[in-house]
């Protein structure tokens, strides 16, 4: 998918491009030769078509004018010293690769293409050298141009490539974060790339999700609990053109798209993605806040790749955060859109499948298995632990109450409902099924139920209370 180059980038280059250069004094100076002259002049300042028969009837000339090879430099080690000629010759560079695909291929079959390039991304770390950014923008579009994969291209290349646009990402500036967003949506062009773009996540997706956590109002310091609570800012603002946090419309559109790219290798990070940063839980959240079909449309796709490749993990917590609800108020909205409407409709119907044969207690499961709970029916449901609590003791050979365990023992400093609610059900399982009450104790719960009632939260002194107060019972009866 082509997108329109940033403005801010744009502009950079076309200062980039109006510059004069004196080359004939470079030729004197030893800064280029004669050749490599004669093959800039070619391509420099012509029409696109006279550029690309030039570049095409030359492709061995032009792969050794920037690449180099064997006996010969390429302009960019000979122009080493000369900031001003490797910029413009980077943008020239930039301007043939964008046009001519056959360039793209004609460079990789250099030894290393990447050697006189990967070093230019660690040029200056001031914010205002030019160099970094469109060695960035050249190194993208020969990878996307050539869609290649080579151990050179994603083992060697990429990862440097992913970290420097990673740093763009988290930067402040919003037309960075832009340029960063759109060049990651060009290399993820094959599954190896998008791979490679994973195994990196910390650098590369999380500062994505920091983005739409700010678009959907979530707080920084409690995103988790947030979310499961509702308790989100505000994250429409006064004008069309922004959202939460002030993320414009443009990027937050561009995250998307790359999250719907990763989103076709859900199966093997689907589950990960959710654990992680609570996808299925933030896009619903922003799915109620979308303003344009077009930000509608990615994320109902993305949740569908992800929901239809890791049924059994993701869809229950789909429901849990009310998904299909939601997806009928968006079903009653007049889309145009024909995908969005079709991607849509598939999502109802994996929802409403899975809804129509499960039970409370798979809904409950569902809540354990997310590790997060919350204040919903079955907690304060007797009848639903009358008919359920020897279930969730023998489910999975004990695994849920293990669970349970793993999530008491999270100090959940920003949701202290979830410790009074964990308190809330062993003390239902100790009241429903007394006599195995040894099989929590030898997981610890009633050790951490008895911390819990040093707790400040008043609510989780309160449950743990209740909960010991099964165990005294039954002890005292015994």
């Amino acid at each position: 998918m082509s997108l329109d180059p940033p403005t801010y980038l744009a502009s950079l280059q076309s200062n980039i491009r109006q510059r004069p250069i004196p080359w004939d004094g470079a030729v004197r100076a030893g800064t280029l030769t004669e050749d490599q002259l004669a093959r800039i002049r070619a391509v420099d300042k012509v029409k696109k078509d006279a550029r690309k028969q030039t570049v095409e009837a030359d492709l061995d000339g032009y792969r050794l004018l920037f690449v180099g090879g064997p006996g010969t430099k390429s302009v960019l080690e000979l122009a080493a010293k000369h900031q001003n000629v490797v910029q413009y010759i980077l943008v020239l560079l930039t301007d043939l690769l964008d046009t001519i695909p056959a360039l793209s291929k004609a460079l990789l079959k250099s030894g290393d293409p990447y050697r006189h390039f990967l070093p230019l991304l660690a040029h200056s770390s001031n914010t205002d050298d030019p160099i970094p950014l469109i060695t960035s923008t050249v190194l993208v579009s020969l990878m996307a141009g050539s869609r290649d994969e080579s151990a050179a291209t994603v083992d060697k290349a990429q990862p440097l490539v992913f970290s420097y646009l990673a740093s763009l990402t988290k930067n402040s500036d919003a037309g960075l974060q832009d340029i960063g967003v759109q060049e990651y949506s060009a290399l993820l062009y094959a599954r190896s790339t998008r791979k490679q773009f994973w195994s990196q996540r910390s650098e590369t997706v999380a500062p994505l999700i920091d983005i739409l956590r700010a678009a959907a109002g979530v707080r920084e310091n409690d995103a988790s609990a947030s979310l499961w609570s509702g308790a989100t800012g505000n994250a429409r603002s006064g004008f069309e053109g922004s959202l939460g946090g002030g993320v414009g419309l443009q990027l937050l559109y561009h995250v998307l798209l790359v999250m719907w790219q990763l989103s076709f290798e859900a199966a093997d990070v689907g589950d990960e993605l959710n654990s992680e940063y609570d996808i299925v839980l933030l896009y619903t959240q922003l799915l109620r806040l979308s303003p344009k079909e077009k930000t509608t449309r990615l994320l109902i796709s993305t949740l569908y790749n992800l929901l239809v490749a890791n049924q059994n993990t993701l869809l229950p917590t789909a429901v849990l955060a009310r998904l299909p609800s939601l997806l009928q108020n968006v079903g009653g909205r007049q889309l145009a859109d024909p995908d969005l409407q079709e991607d849509l409709a598939k999502l109802r119907e994996l929802l409403e499948e899975y809804t129509k044969t499960k039970t409370t207690f798979d809904e409950y499961v569902g809540e354990v298995n997310s590790g997060h709970l919350r204040w919903s029916p079955p907690h304060r449901n007797a009848v639903f632990w009358a008919e359920n609590a020897r279930k969730i003791l023998d489910h999975d050979n004990g695994d849920l109450v293990r669970k349970l365990a793993q999530i008491m023992d999270k100090p959940w400093d920003n949701d202290k409902a979830v410790l009074a609610i964990a308190c809330n059900d062993i003390g239902c399982l100790v009241r429903e099924v007394p006599e195995r009450r040894s099989q929590l104790e030898k997981i610890g719960l009633k050790k951490r139920v008895m911390e819990l009632m040093g707790e400040g939260d008043e609510n989780v002194r309160w449950e743990s209370l209740r909960a010991l107060g099964g165990w005294l019972q039954y002890s005292f009866d015994k």
